[in-house]
């Protein structure tokens, strides 16, 4: 664990920062450091775009490298003041408080609250009407939603829910438990930055090394994802059919949870134009919604299984 960061305080901080999010959600805006890196990459980004190719596929590099080592270089100097501040107490309690604070700075670093309200949200405003359904879509996704039939409003609904459940839940985790604190900012910011610059338009080059890098980041907590899916709706489908899904996406990484979902529901999703998944089946009916909203549930359930498991095997072991 990073930073002599040990299992059981780690394991709390997760447990603490699932909890909050599920009580109380995303913490205000002017207080959450996603939003922070938000603001500072679309200040920079702008000033990439104009540039020659080479020029802008340097600079982008250099903006995101200076920005990683920032904010994991503060996020590093955070986790370190918890675990060598005398102010904690000693002992057991000294771990627990250590976990709640870290558990507090973790939360913003995930959100699954958010994603399973929005998702939800949009299966009900479309119930209502499909101008809703397609505008309460468009908090969710980038793309053009004006045009989109209701089949093709579920189906990204369900896209989204598959790919931010790796990328906003267990892979955030997942780097907290390979490097602590620093691994799941430095992580959330890859993938901010590859959200906010990764397109293939007049944006290209100057986002071609924060899509590259989130590709890495991303390539196993995808995977991983894609198994936990599996797992959690009881089913296997194959190695070699959900293999063939995944390659069917231009990124080697949102087809693997994306194409386990539509394997799993029987369905075809697709984004119009670009790709198709479980290709000949129906398109996702509104029962879906809940069913895959359900297998997401059990995959963050478990997560906490996981690190309630961790806690007390760490526990013993003291």
């Amino acid at each position: 664990m990073g930073l002599d960061l040990s299992w059981p305080v780690a394991a709390v901080a997760v447990l603490v920062a699932l909890a909050w999010d599920r009580v109380l959600g995303e913490p205000p805006a002017r207080w959450h450091p996603v939003v922070a890196m938000g603001r500072a990459l679309g200040a920079v980004g702008p000033r990439l775009w104009p540039l020659a190719p080479r020029r802008a596929f340097v600079a982008g590099a250099l903006a995101w490298g200076l920005g990683a080592v920032a904010v994991a270089g503060v996020y590093g100097l955070l986790q370190a003041g918890l675990l060598s501040s005398a102010w904690l107490g000693t002992g057991p309690w000294r771990a627990l408080a250590q976990g709640l604070l870290l558990g507090v700075l973790l939360k913003p670093l995930l959100a699954w609250r958010m994603l399973r309200d929005e998702v939800g949200a949009v299966q009900a405003a479309l119930d209502r009407s499909l101008a809703e359904g397609r505008q309460r879509l468009s908090w969710l996704v980038s793309r053009p939603v004006n045009r989109l039939s209701a089949d093709e409003v579920r189906e990204s609904a369900l896209e989204t829910l598959a790919e931010n459940l790796s990328d906003s839940v267990v892979a955030p985790l997942f780097w907290f438990a390979v490097a602590g604190l620093p691994g799941a900012a430095l992580y959330r910011f890859a993938n901010t930055a590859d959200a906010m610059w990764g397109y293939r338009d007049h944006r290209e080059w100057g986002g071609k090394w924060a899509a590259r890098a989130d590709d890495v980041l991303n390539w196993l907590p995808a995977r991983l994802t894609a198994l936990a899916l599996c797992a959690a709706a009881g089913r296997w489908p194959g190695a070699a059919r959900l293999r063939g899904q995944a390659r069917r996406t231009a990124s080697p990484n949102s087809g693997w949870p994306m194409g386990a979902l539509a394997l799993l529901l029987g369905r075809r999703l697709g984004k119009p134009g670009v790709y198709v998944l479980n290709e000949g089946h129906p398109v996702p009916a509104a029962a879906d919604v809940p069913q895959a909203l359900r297998w997401c549930g059990r995959v963050v359930g478990a997560l906490a299984a996981l690190a309630g498991l961790a806690l007390l095997l760490g526990g013993a072991r003291a």
